[in-house]
């Protein structure tokens, strides 16, 4: 992780976003999990962004599900799950923000500012 630390949030995110895709049976954990993760969490500071927009969560939850359909039913679970690598590469773009931004971890507001 390049000497930053996940917070416990984010770590949760991701416990929620591989929740997710097996939940939806995919065999990756894409970037469209770790912001369905994001919303189920609900409470960090991306949250609080997105509610503070006026973003409605439930019907982003719906879109998203709606567009990437259930599929098959899943060979790996949790931790098995590998990350897309446009997952893999919002990661690598979080910890960019909690660099540039002087921050010695990476909380849910920057997980936010990879997805973005």
């Amino acid at each position: 992780m390049n000497g930053y630390n996940f917070t416990e949030r984010v770590r949760k995110v991701l416990a929620m976003a591989r929740e997710e895709a097996a939940r939806l049976h995919h065999e990756y954990v894409g970037t469209e999990h770790i912001l369905l993760g994001l919303i189920r969490e609900g409470e960090g500071v991306a949250a609080a962004v997105l509610q503070h927009l006026n973003v409605d969560l439930e019907e982003i939850q719906a879109k998203i599900e709606e567009t990437v359909k259930k599929g098959k039913a899943a060979q790996a679970t949790g931790p098995d799950l590998p990350y897309t690598s446009r997952a893999k590469k919002v990661l690598e773009l979080a910890m960019g923000e909690a660099r540039e931004l002087g921050h010695s971890y990476v909380g849910t507001e920057h997980l936010l500012l990879g997805l973005l």
